[in-house]
């Protein structure tokens, strides 16, 4: 059981992780940043542009592969159909190289 929980906290790390360097990433990009207070729910945070617009945003870091990261137009169903819904915007990022950007949804 102490593993399982040890792997856990590995994995919420991972994601805090990525969701910081998406806020400086978003800031450098002229967005104010909002984020989420609790820990579920289907979107990480909110960011808007200097007009206003906002973009909701859920933070995925790719999973390493044989060959290297997942490429970031390559996610297999990245949003849930809330998500869809909401037209929330999946931003990737590569651990390795520590580079995001924003996933090009198909039509899910």
């Amino acid at each position: 059981m102490k593993h399982i929980k040890k792997k856990i906290m590995n994995i919420k790390r991972k994601g805090d992780f990525a969701e910081y360097y998406a806020v400086t990433w978003l800031w450098d990009h002229g967005y104010e940043v909002f984020q989420n207070s609790g820990c579920t729910g289907p979107v990480d945070m909110i960011a808007m542009n200097k007009k206003g617009d906002m973009e909701l945003i859920d933070v995925k870091t790719f999973k390493k592969q044989k060959h290297g990261y997942q490429h970031m137009s390559n996610l297999p169903r990245s949003r849930t159909k809330k998500q869809v819904k909401l037209g929330v915007r999946i931003l990737g990022f590569n651990p390795e190289t520590r580079e995001l950007r924003f996933v090009e949804h198909k039509d899910e």
